[in-house]
């Protein structure tokens, strides 16, 4: 496996619990919440910018998005206790066809 998608995971994760910890924060309120949320998206963007020496800007940016948002949905589930209702779970289902599509059938990443 290439370091580039480990470091695209990499990005996906501190993305993820830099937003859990940004409801955390209470809009940046809670000191400690709140430099989590800057040291994770720092260390998230920054992987992400490494990413892009290999994989097109585009396409790391969307299943980053993309994943990430799965995972936050998830997360505020557990949490947060938030239910998803039917379109928002079909709207989730959909983003993660289309990331499927794109790591499956594209030729964009490198297949």
């Amino acid at each position: 496996m290439s370091i580039y998608y480990v470091l695209l995971a990499v990005a996906i994760v501190t993305e993820t619990i830099a937003t859990m910890l940004l409801k955390a924060s209470e809009q940046f309120t809670r000191v400690l919440p709140s430099i989590g949320v800057v040291a994770f998206y720092a260390a998230s963007f920054y992987c992400l910018s490494v990413c892009q020496k290999v994989f097109p800007v585009a396409v790391i940016y969307a299943i980053w998005s993309a994943v990430g948002m799965i995972f936050v949905a998830f997360f505020a589930t557990i949490i947060f206790k938030q239910v998803l209702d039917f379109p928002a779970i079909l709207g989730i289902a959909l983003i993660i066809s289309g990331v499927i599509v794109i790591n499956i059938f594209s030729k964009t990443m490198g297949n």
